[in-house]
């Protein structure tokens, strides 16, 4: 009897410590990149973001001559991050050991101080377009912002109609220039990278996933289709209350795509829809052994952000160097209107194909593996409204052809095409959660000519 409950002590102290250590590297790498990307107040981000239970349970110490955060949690847990320029905020392992990569310069060519617009909608005035009822658009974006910090949470809502911006608003604290989080908005972005290695040549979404470890097993049948639309069949949890496959590998691993790609098979490729943010990190990991070393880190920036006026977004980095493309990327509510209008042109902008030919109806075409939840409509790493020849929705009252990226706490870019519209939503949202069912509708009711 003494040995079992001692067994079972040590089972409860286990997992007390990886939920700690989950919580202290949480607070510690938020707090680090929304200080040292984002230039926000520590005390804001404490007490905002890090408010809530059990996030509050964790106490941090900033360093800013050596830009880093440490993090613990009843005097244990301890985690730290460090920020770099180029490569965001990092945690390190619990050896304490980062891949020495030097700062990157990523600045775009153009100057500093740029709107973060590019065409077609940096030469809008910002101003209620003649094809809207401003009074009715207004009371739309409201119902984004009801309730505030702590419920629904809204920081920045972008509406862009017919390539202008049409409405713009933001909560109190933020403004045009504020980098926010886009958690799983990354997915969508590292999804369009490897659209251009396709586009190259240098990879095609039809083959064999190239990941060494796999060539000798049952994982070798795994496709690079099936990791972009999440039905690869490897065994995952993605769950992020409490220790899974997605927080230990966010917050405990240094490799996030090595941590990924060991999980097992459990499924045959290709049958079974199941989210993960682990499969997005496989295909992170693809796209640096695919870019010669010496272009990876400007190589998103290049081919993809900048070329699209992205210039105020930053992708962060894991310990081992890699992209964390599931979840890491800060940018501007223009910003994410500018990708979302990447979407609704089929791939092209400003006259410049930058998705291969017939990309973007991929990436609407949903996956035919099964799925638990019927609301689960899933294309490659973007989600949909609507399957084909379906009468199930995500969202009844939305046009059929809306297709969106979504991320955790509310994160939202919207890709209307019947309406041309793009709709960029970024929040911290706890609680009164908004319902695009209601939101979407009556912005697409405020069009005169709807």
């Amino acid at each position: 009897m003494f040995y079992l409950l001692l067994l079972f002590l040590l089972v409860i102290v286990f997992l007390v410590m990886k939920v700690f250590q989950i919580i202290s590297g949480y607070g510690a790498k938020s707090i680090c990149s929304n200080v040292f990307i984002c230039q926000r107040n520590p005390a804001d981000i404490i007490k905002s973001d890090l408010g809530s239970f059990p996030l509050n349970l964790g106490k941090y110490k900033i360093d800013m001559q050596e830009q880093s955060v440490t993090g613990t949690v009843l005097g244990i847990a301890k985690r730290k991050a460090v920020f770099r320029q180029g490569l965001g905020a990092t945690l390190i392992n619990d050896q304490g050991e980062i891949e020495p990569i030097p700062a990157v310069n990523i600045l775009p060519t153009m100057a500093s101080g740029n709107d973060g617009l590019d065409e077609p909608i940096r030469t809008s005035a910002r101003k209620l377009s003649d094809d809207f009822d401003a009074q009715q658009l207004q009371s739309a974006l409201q119902e984004a912002f009801k309730g505030q910090e702590g419920k629904r949470g809204t920081r920045a809502v972008v509406v862009v109609h017919n390539g202008q911006i049409v409405a713009e608003q933001y909560a109190p604290g933020f403004d045009e220039k504020s980098k926010l989080a886009g958690w799983s908005l990354a997915k969508s972005i590292t999804a369009a990278l490897m659209g251009i290695l396709v586009k190259q040549g240098k990879l095609n979404i039809h083959d064999p996933a190239p990941v060494e470890e796999w060539k000798n097993d049952e994982r070798s049948s795994i496709t690079i289709k099936d990791l972009l639309q999440m039905s690869s069949g490897l065994q995952w949890w993605e769950y992020y209350a409490a220790p899974s496959d997605a927080t230990n590998m966010l917050y405990r691993e240094p490799n996030m795509g090595e941590f990924a790609l060991r999980k097992k098979l459990t499924t045959r490729p290709g049958t079974r829809y199941n989210y993960s943010s682990g499969s997005t990190n496989i295909l992170s990991r693809i796209i640096r052994q695919t870019v010669a070393e010496n272009e990876y880190y400007q190589f998103p920036y290049k081919e993809l952000l900048h070329k699209i006026g992205m210039y105020d977004t930053v992708l962060e980095v894991d310990a081992g160097g890699t992209f964390v493309g599931s979840s890491y990327c800060f940018a501007t509510a223009r910003d994410w209107a500018n990708f979302g209008l990447l979407f609704l042109n089929d791939g092209v902008y400003n006259h410049e194909r930058i998705l291969p030919e017939n990309w973007v109806e991929f990436t609407k075409t949903a996956t035919t593996a099964r799925s638990k939840k019927k609301e689960d409509i899933y294309g490659a790493h973007w989600w949909l409204n609507t399957a084909q020849d379906s009468t199930n929705k995500s969202f009844p009252l939305v046009p059929d052809d809306c297709f969106m990226a979504k991320g955790y706490e509310g994160q939202y870019i919207w890709v209307i095409p019947s309406q041309d519209l793009v709709v960029v939503r970024l929040a911290l949202e706890k609680g009164n959660k908004l319902d695009p069912n209601v939101f979407l509708p009556a912005i697409i009711k405020s069009l005169k000519s709807h």
